[in-house]
C-alpha cells in the first residue's frame, strides 16, 4: 500500500525564487512542508551562500527528495526559443552542459539523493533524423555518469508528445532514467491530454510535478500557468491513475508563474490534502 500523496508532497526550490537556504526553510516553514525538489546549480555555482544548505536542512528537519538540474543557455521566450536553446540538444552549450552534468552528478551524491531531474530538450520525432541518435548517445553519457553513482534521472514532460517520449525511453536503453511526469506542461506546449500522457509514461514515472494550466488559443504560443486546482488539468483523475498504477514516488509543488508564490503553493497543498489523500 503506497502513502498518501499529502504524505509525499513536496515542494520546487526554484519556485520560491530564494535568495538563500535560509530564505528557502523560512519559505517552508510558512507552506507548512518539510519535504523539497532542490534546485542544485546554485550550490554548484554558488558555495559561499548554499554551500551550508545539507547542514542548515538537517537543523530543520527538511529533506530532500529530489535534484534538479538546469541547462546553460535556455531561452524561454517563445516555443521556438526553448526549442532551439533547450537542454542537452544545442551543439555549441553541449560541452559546458556536459561539465556541469559531471559536476551535478557529484554533487547529488554528496547530499544522498537517489533522482534527478532535468529538462532533456526537444527529442526527435523521428528515428532516422541525425539527432535522434545525437542526443540519445549524449543523454547516455549524462546517465552513466548519475547511474555510476547510484543516482537515477528523470525527464520533464512536456517538450514532446507521450508517444515521442515513450520511443525514445525505449531505445535509449538506460534503466536509471525516466520521466518527472508535469500535467501542466503537456498543456503549456500543447503536446497532448495530460491523463492520457501519464497513462501512457505511467511504468516510467519516477516523479510527479503538481502544476496547473490553461492551453492556448493561438497554436503555436505558449499555454498559462495557473495556481494548482484552477486550470485544465483534472486532479482527481491524475490522483486515481497514480494510485491505479500504485506510484509511490514524490509529488513535488511547482509554482513558475504569479508573484504570490507562497500562497499558490499553500493553495496547492490544500487542494492535494482534499482530492489527494
Amino acid at each position: 500500500m503506497t502513502r498518501p500523496f499529502k504524505d509525499r508532497l513536496a515542494v520546487c526550490s526554484w519556485s520560491l525564487q530564494p535568495a538563500s537556504p535560509q530564505q528557502l526553510v523560512e519559505h517552508l516553514r510558512a507552506i507548512g512542508l518539510s519535504h523539497v525538489q532542490l534546485a542544485l546549480d546554485p550550490l554548484r555555482e554558488n558555495a559561499p551562500v548554499w554551500g551550508g544548505t545539507a547542514e542548515l536542512f538537517s537543523q530543520h528537519g527538511i529533506r530532500v527528495v529530489s535534484g534538479m538540474f538546469g541547462t546553460t543557455g535556455e531561452d524561454y521566450t517563445s516555443l521556438e526559443s526553448i526549442r532551439r536553446t533547450g537542454g542537452l540538444v544545442p551543439d555549441d552549450t553541449w560541452d559546458e552542459n556536459w561539465e556541469n552534468a559531471q559536476a551535478t552528478a557529484s554533487l547529488a551524491h554528496q547530499l544522498g539523493l537517489k533522482l534527478v531531474t532535468l529538462h532533456a530538450g526537444f527529442l526527435p520525432h523521428d528515428e532516422s533524423d541525425p539527432e535522434f541518435e545525437k542526443l540519445q548517445h549524449r543523454i547516455r553519457l549524462v546517465a552513466d555518469v548519475f547511474a555510476a553513482k547510484g543516482i537515477d534521472l528523470a525527464f520533464e514532460t512536456g517538450q514532446e508528445s507521450a508517444d515521442t517520449l515513450k520511443l525514445f525511453l525505449e531505445k535509449l536503453g538506460r534503466v536509471n532514467v525516466g520521466v518527472n511526469f508535469d500535467p501542466a506542461n503537456m498543456i503549456l506546449y500543447d503536446k497532448g491530454e495530460p491523463i492520457e500522457a501519464l497513462r501512457t509514461l505511467a511504468s516510467w514515472v519516477k516523479q510527479c510535478h503538481l502544476k496547473d494550466a490553461n492551453r492556448t488559443k493561438t497554436p503555436g504560443t505558449w499555454g498559462e500557468e495557473v495556481p494548482v486546482g484552477t486550470g485544465q488539468v483534472d486532479w482527481q483523475k491524475f490522483f486515481a491513475v497514480l494510485r491505479e498504477v500504485q506510484f509511490a514516488g514524490p509529488c513535488c509543488i511547482e509554482r513558475e508563474a504569479g508573484t504570490q508564490r507562497v500562497a499558490d503553493i499553500i493553495t496547492a497543498r490544500k487542494m492535494v490534502e482534499a482530492v489527494g489523500s
